[in-house]
């Protein structure tokens, strides 16, 4: 386990770190009043969880690679954090649903509805824990393999 001690860390500061960035977003009102403009304005979480990852990186290169790392071994690192995300990341959903914004659920579901673009059994279907939590898991498994298949081209150094 203490192979993998860098990216624990890192798991656990993404968490935190997207944890800040829901106050953030109930704070701007995109969890109800602007609830509209959510679904465009979380994407731009991307640029701190991109960080993050540099930063993981960055810090597993120097501290275990000796300041040497090849592309696979900076993408495995990223995998590693993504893991270690996906797994914090049910915790993370239920802590934003019961303690950062427990209204969005139901906010979310009335703005679909009344726009549209769900039914009501649909955004009970979607607009759920459950279905967030599963969400969360598996995107942090995706979107980190993504993001450190990039970001290990660029920390990468001979």
């Amino acid at each position: 386990m203490k192979k993998f001690a860098i990216e624990f860390k890192w798991g656990i500061i993404f968490t935190v770190v997207s944890l800040l960035w829901i106050v953030f977003e109930r704070l701007l009102g995109w969890h109800s009043s602007h609830i509209d403009k959510h679904a465009v304005y979380t994407n731009f979480f991307a640029l701190p969880a991109i960080l993050v990852f540099v930063f993981a990186l960055l810090d597993k290169r120097k501290h275990f690679y000796n300041n040497k790392m090849t592309w696979m071994q900076g993408f495995i690192a990223g995998l590693v954090v993504s893991i270690f995300v996906a797994v914090l990341s049910p915790m993370a959903q239920f802590i934003t649903i019961e303690w950062i914004t427990p209204d969005f659920f139901t906010n979310a579901r009335e703005y679909v509805i009344s726009v549209g673009k769900m039914s009501a059994e649909q955004a009970a279907e979607y607009f759920n824990l459950t279905n967030y939590m599963m969400q969360s898991a598996f995107g942090a498994i995706l979107m980190g393999a993504i993001t450190s298949a990039i970001v290990a081209l660029f920390v990468r150094k001979k």
